[in-house]
């Protein structure tokens, strides 16, 4: 039940959201990323799962974690779902080898 999914497991959900990503982009160059519409599309996928899941984050734990950009990852979901017409790629590619390890490990260090 939708109700019954608490921080814990939403933490769980994004960890487990970039460990996937991770996987996609393993070996993968910037070039590689922008011929392989298929790691693109898995690797925005899993970007729309880390928002979906962070925009059920209890405002506590939000509150508790001011190092987290939660509004960001939010909003980029929104953008994704919404506007996936206007997405940059770059952009993309920035954020999943740039500010999704610092995001893992800030993750990491959250305890319940």
């Amino acid at each position: 039940m939708k109700g019954s999914i608490g921080d814990p497991q939403r933490i769980a959900h994004i960890l487990e959201a970039i460990e996937e990503i991770e996987g996609y982009i393993k070996g993968v160059n910037y070039a590689t990323f922008l011929d392989k519409s298929i790691i693109r599309f898995a690797t925005i996928k899993q970007l729309e799962i880390i928002g979906e899941a962070a925009n059920h984050i209890s405002k506590e734990l939000q509150l508790s974690t001011p190092d987290i950009s939660w509004r960001e990852i939010i909003s980029l979901r929104n953008f994704l779902v919404h506007e996936y017409f206007g997405v940059d790629e770059i952009i993309i590619w920035q954020i999943i080898t740039v500010d999704i390890p610092h995001l893992k490990e800030k993750l990491n260090n959250i305890t319940f």
